[in-house]
């Protein structure tokens, strides 16, 4: 029993483990040091977000036991689990920052797009393994676009801007690595201005065109939809190389930082981690798709291949984004940085990502 115990902890790919672990401190370390700016000291979300890590790294240990097979068979139940949490969190959920996107149980809140990114993530997985050894059929971009889109339509009506567009990369993405031809794409990019055309006059708020505008012309309102990002490049640029100290940065301790605990994270530490500490986020965060790009080699069928390929899609392009909003060339869209923001769903859903993978790559 003992010698089974060790053996299966063996198996573990302890250099992604260590990455992940690393960014998460670093996370709970920023947000520690934003807690200290509170003239009451509360140190609540620095606890919840302890608490997630904790219940994540369970799930991350834990998730290796089931074969990821069961995954594959019941992937169209987990795409109607996702559907129906985001239909539900319409009705049901709790509004914030005006974004109905909560479940709230007795002050704990739950946020349920964090699971339909992975469910997406099995569903479309699954979808493409099986698809992946015929002839590659417009069809096939069409059923798994409009499942796709559906998420992303009840998603938007939250609303939320940027976890539609990363359930929209997840599916493209994955799209562009099993393979389509020109003739597709082209299809397809003409579909994409469309619905980018209608989005723009009659579904986007004011608010997310406002964001788009800015990130275009920074310049046109540094006061009001451009502050976020001019106060986030000031908080970046102030921390030099060796950042001011945690707990000592002017921008997030003195409040000027807006959303310093979750889409401007990577601001808050730039600025009192300095550019060496930067340095090493970085480091860490190349481990982590080094390693994932070592398990997906590995693979030994298309399903655990597609699932791989779509768990590093969409910490790339949330780590892409995050990094460039917080830098100012990319638009803020409200997507926060993996494992290191806060948020006990995003932390808990990632670690348990990074389980599954886990769970496949021990398999190969």
């Amino acid at each position: 029993m003992l010698r089974n115990f060790f053996s299966y902890f063996r198996r573990f790919d302890w250099l992604l483990i260590l990455a992940v672990f690393l960014l998460v401190c670093f996370g709970l370390a920023a947000i520690y040091s934003i807690a200290l700016s509170q003239e009451t000291a509360n140190f609540f979300n620095f606890k919840k977000q302890i608490a997630g890590a904790i219940i994540g790294f369970g799930f991350l240990f834990l998730a290796p036991l089931i074969d990821y097979k069961i995954f594959r068979i019941y992937n169209r139940f987990f795409y109607a689990a996702a559907f129906l949490l985001l239909a539900a969190v319409l009705v049901f959920g709790k509004t914030i920052r005006g974004t109905t996107g909560w479940f709230d149980f007795g002050g704990l809140s739950f946020q349920p797009v964090e699971l339909a990114k992975l469910f997406l993530i099995i569903f479309l997985a699954a979808y493409f393994a099986l698809q992946s050894r015929g002839e590659k059929s417009f069809r096939q971009i069409a059923v798994s676009g409009v499942a796709t889109a559906a998420l992303c339509a009840l998603v938007l009506r939250q609303p939320d801007l940027g976890s539609a567009a990363l359930l929209f990369i997840i599916w493209f993405g994955l799209l562009l690595l099993r393979g389509i031809s020109r003739r597709h794409l082209f299809i397809l990019l003409t579909i994409f201005l469309i619905i980018f055309l209608v989005g723009w006059f009659f579904i986007l708020q004011d608010y997310q065109k406002d964001r788009l505008l800015t990130f275009i012309y920074p310049e046109r309102d540094p006061l009001q939809s451009g502050y976020n990002v001019s106060q986030s490049i000031i908080a970046v640029g102030s921390g030099q190389l060796l950042g001011r100290g945690l707990g000592f940065g002017s921008q997030s301790q003195l409040k000027f930082l807006p959303a310093s605990q979750t889409d401007f994270i990577f601001a808050v530490l730039a600025e009192e981690l300095g550019l060496l500490g930067v340095i090493f986020i970085f480091i860490f965060w190349a481990l982590l798709f080094w390693r994932l790009i070592l398990a997906a080699k590995k693979a030994r069928d298309d399903f655990p291949l597609f699932f791989i390929l779509g768990a590093g899609l969409i910490f790339l392009s949330q780590f892409l984004i995050n990094v460039g909003m917080n830098l100012g060339v990319m638009p803020v869209t409200g997507v926060t940085l993996p494992f290191m923001s806060l948020g006990s769903s995003s932390l808990v859903a990632s670690l348990l990502t990074i389980g599954i993978v886990e769970g496949i790559r021990m398999r190969s």
